[in-house]
C-alpha cells in the first residue's frame, strides 16, 4: 500500500516537472547558446555558399493595354445591340474575366512557344533539353493587371543579361500581333453563329408566315386580326425600322364585331325610349335627318302648335276649337315617333344582320393569333439576325490597331535577384531556429534540474539557505547565514549530517563544511557524506545541491531512500552560481 501511494507520489512529481515555463525555456536556451551559435553560423555559411552559387538573374518590362482599339468596335456593337449579346452569348459578361482570360491565352503557348524555342536556342543542349514549357512560363514570365485599369504590366527575367531585353521586345510583339488575331477570331465566332442561326431560323419563318396567311384567308381573317386585344408585339418590318413594335388593339374583325354589338344595344334603347314617348312628345333620333318628308311634317306640326298657342290665348282648353287642334296635335306627334320606330327597326335589323355576318368561332380567332403571332415572331427575329450580321461584317472589314504600348521594353540596370539581404537573413534565422530548438532537445534530454521550484518539488524538506556559489568565495560571505542555520534548524543537535546531492564543486563544499563547524558547538559531530547507511545515525540531516547538479531520476530515488530511511530532515541547502555576494 505504501510503495502504491510512493508510486503516485513520484508521478505527480514528473508530470509537474515537466511542465515548462517560458522562464525555464528563456534559461535552458541561455546556458546551451552554444548551440545556437553553432547552428546559427552554419546556416549563415550555407546560405552564403548557395548566394555564391546562384546567377543573378535580370529582368525586362514593359505595360501594355488591354482591349483598347481592337475590342471597342466590337463591345460597343454588343453593348447598342443588347439582343445580339443575348442571342450569341459572345457579349463581355465580365470585364475582370475577360483581361483574366486574355492574361491566360497571353502566357499560353500559343503565344508564347516562339519566345520558348528563342530561349531554348541561347541555352546548351543539356540544359535545352531539360527545359518545359509551362515551368519556363511560370518562373521567367509575369503577366498582372494593374488594379483598377486594362493596364498590363509585363516582366521578363533571364540569367543572360544580353539575352532579356531582346527577348522582351519579341514577347511585346507578340502580344501586339495577338491583339488582332483575337480580334479577327471572335467576328469570325460571332459571324459564323450568325449564319447558324439565320439558316435555321429562316426556313422557319417562311413556314409560319405561310400558315398564318392561309389559315387567315380561309377563315376570312386578316392580319390585324392575329394581334392581341391589349399589349402590343414585336414586328419583322424590314430595314431601319426592323424590330419595331406593333400594337395591337383588337383586329378589324374583331373591331367591327364589337362595333357592331354596340350598335345593336344603341339602337335597342333608341326603339325603348321612342315607344315611351308615344303621343306626349317627340323623340328625336339622329336618324331622323334620313326621312325625305321630315321638312313638311314638322311644318305641318309647327303650325298646328302656333294656332293651338292663339287659341288658347283667347278660349279655354275645352273649346271645341282647341280640342280639335290638340287631337290635330296628337296625330302628328305619334306619326312622327312611328316613323322614327320604324326608321329605328330597320336599322336595328340590319346591324344584327351585319353582326351575324362578323362572328367567328372562338377556336378559329385564337389559331389565327397564334399563328400570326408566331410568324411576327419569326420574321422579326431572322430580321434582326440579318441586321446584326452586316454590322459584325462591316466591324470585321474596319481596320483595327493593335494594342497599345504605353511604356516600351526597358532593362533594369541592377539584377533581381537573388536578393542577398534577404536570404542571409532568412538563413541566419533558420539557423537559430534549429539552433534554438536543438538547444531544448539537449538540455531536456540531460534531465538536470535547473529550477528552484521543481527542486522544492523533488526534495523533501523546505529550502533553508541559498549561498552564492561563486569561484573564491570566502567565508565570511557565508557566515552570517551559517551562524543562523546553526542557531536555529541545528541548535541543540548532537550529530548533523551533510549529504552533497549530485555533483557539487568540491570547494564550496569544502567552504559550507569549515563555516558549518566553526558554527556548530564543539560537541556537535559534523558528518559530510552522500552514502545514507553513514549518515542514519545523526539527529538530523541537510541536503546540499545546486541548479544542473541532479538529475530529476537521481532525485526520486534519493526521495524513495530517505522515507525509508525514517531519519529526520532539517531542510535542503541551495549553492547558487548565478547568486551575488
Amino acid at each position: 500500500m505504501n510503495n502504491l501511494r510512493s508510486d503516485e507520489i513520484i508521478q505527480a512529481v514528473s508530470s509537474r516537472d515537466e511542465e515548462l515555463d517560458l522562464g525555464q525555456i528563456f534559461a535552458a536556451l541561455k546556458r546551451r547558446w552554444p548551440w545556437i551559435a553553432v547552428s546559427g553560423a552554419i546556416s549563415l555559411i550555407i546560405s552564403g555558399v548557395q548566394l555564391l552559387q546562384t546567377k543573378p538573374v535580370y529582368q525586362a518590362q514593359f505595360q501594355i493595354v488591354l482591349a483598347s482599339e481592337q475590342s471597342g468596335g466590337l463591345n460597343s456593337l454588343f453593348n447598342q445591340n443588347s439582343a445580339l449579346a443575348a442571342v450569341t452569348g459572345l457579349g463581355l459578361s465580365g470585364r475582370s474575366d475577360s483581361i483574366a482570360t486574355e492574361i491566360q491565352i497571353l502566357t499560353s503557348p500559343s503565344v508564347l512557344l516562339p519566345i520558348f524555342e528563342a530561349v531554348k536556342s541561347h541555352k546548351t543542349p543539356p540544359e535545352a533539353k531539360s527545359m518545359r514549357f509551362q515551368a519556363w512560363a511560370q518562373s521567367a514570365i509575369t503577366a498582372e493587371e494593374q488594379p483598377g485599369t486594362s493596364v498590363l504590366n509585363v516582366e521578363f527575367r533571364n540569367t543572360d543579361k544580353e539575352l532579356v531585353l531582346p527577348i522582351t521586345q519579341m514577347i511585346s510583339n507578340a502580344y501586339q500581333k495577338y491583339s488582332n488575331r483575337g480580334r479577327d477570331r471572335e467576328l469570325s465566332n460571332v459571324i459564323s453563329y450568325l449564319n447558324e442561326q439565320i439558316a435555321k431560323i429562316k426556313p422557319k419563318s417562311i413556314q409560319s408566315s405561310r400558315l398564318a396567311l392561309d389559315y387567315g384567308y380561309s377563315n376570312g381573317l386578316g392580319l390585324l386580326d392575329g394581334l392581341p386585344l391589349a399589349g402590343s408585339i414585336t414586328g419583322a418590318s424590314g430595314g431601319e425600322n426592323a424590330g419595331t413594335k406593333i400594337t395591337g388593339g383588337g383586329g378589324s374583325i374583331e373591331k367591327a364585331r364589337t362595333a357592331s354589338m354596340q350598335r345593336v344595344r344603341a339602337l335597342k334603347v333608341q326603339i325603348e325610349a321612342t315607344k315611351r314617348a308615344g303621343t306626349g312628345s317627340i323623340y328625336f333620333a339622329s336618324q331622323l335627318g334620313s326621312l325625305n318628308n321630315k321638312s313638311s311634317t314638322f311644318d305641318q306640326l309647327t303650325s298646328v302648335e302656333t294656332r293651338l298657342a292663339g287659341l288658347r290665348s283667347r278660349f279655354k282648353d275645352n273649346d271645341p276649337l282647341v280640342k280639335k287642334l290638340e287631337l290635330e296635335r296628337k296625330t302628328l306627334v305619334y306619326y312622327i315617333n312611328e316613323q322614327t320606330l320604324a326608321l329605328l327597326r330597320g336599322e336595328l335589323e340590319l346591324a344584327q344582320a351585319k353582326l351575324l355576318a362578323l362572328n367567328r368561332p372562338k377556336e378559329v380567332i385564337s389559331r389565327h393569333r397564334e399563328l400570326t403571332q408566331e410568324a411576327l415572331r419569326d420574321e422579326a427575329t431572322l430580321v434582326s439576325l440579318q441586321n446584326r450580321l452586316k454590322q459584325v461584317e462591316l466591324e470585321k472589314a474596319r481596320a483595327s490597331s493593335p494594342w497599345e504600348l504605353i511604356s516600351t521594353p526597358t532593362q533594369l540596370d541592377y539584377p533581381v535577384s537573388p536578393n542577398k539581404k534577404r536570404i542571409l537573413g532568412l538563413g541566419l534565422l533558420v539557423g537559430l531556429s534549429i539552433g534554438g530548438v536543438l538547444a531544448l532537445i539537449v538540455d531536456r534530454r540531460s534531465d538536470l534540474i535547473f529550477s528552484i521550484d521543481s527542486l522544492s518539488r523533488n526534495l523533501p524538506g523546505p529550502l533553508l539557505e541559498r549561498l552564492p556559489s561563486r569561484n573564491k568565495i570566502s567565508q565570511e560571505a557565508w557566515f552570517s547565514s551559517i551562524q543562523l542555520l546553526a542557531d536555529g534548524p541545528l541548535s541543540n543537535k548532537k550529530s548533523v549530517a551533510l549529504i552533497p546531492v549530485g555533483s557539487l564543486d568540491s570547494s564550496s563544499l569544502s567552504t559550507l563544511k569549515t563555516c558549518l563547524r566553526n558554527s556548530l558547538p564543539d560537541d556537535c559531530e559534523l558528518l559530510v557524506s552522500s552514502s545514507l547507511l553513514e549518515t542514519r545515525h545523526c539527529c538530523t540531516q541537510i541536503l546540499v545541491t545546486s541548479p544542473g547538479a541532479a538529475k530529476r531520476e537521481q532525485l526520486i530515488q534519493l526521495r524513495e531512500q530517505l522515507s525509508l530511511q525514517s531519519t529526520p530532515i532539517a531542510g535542503w541547502i541551495l549553492l547558487d552560481c548565478s547568486l551575488r555576494v
